[in-house]
């Protein structure tokens, strides 16, 4: 066997990857708007800008989920992409 070519544990790995990859996507959209959420009411007591601050951590934190969420999903498709490779082998 090469030092290239994937081993079967290997492959395997890949499969568990994608699946806890995908697996986080709910805890990413849960835990970003929380943040921005305690991060923005925080920041609304010290400025005194109830409730907009909060409303700007929300946004900003579902806009950080969205970006990390895709990050994800182009990641777990180079794996796929790889497990296609290695079908056609």
């Amino acid at each position: 066997m090469s030092p290239f070519e994937p081993s079967p544990g290997r492959k395997e790995g890949r499969e568990y990857a994608q699946i806890g990859l995908l697996a986080a996507v709910p805890a990413i959209l849960v835990a970003a708007p929380l943040v921005g959420y305690f991060a923005g009411r925080w920041a609304d007591a010290k400025f005194g800008t109830e409730p907009w601050l909060m409303i700007l951590g929300i946004a900003l934190g579902f806009a950080a989920a969205a970006r990390e969420i895709w990050n994800l999903v182009k990641k777990s498709e180079a794996i796929e992409r790889e497990k296609e490779k290695d079908k056609e082998r």
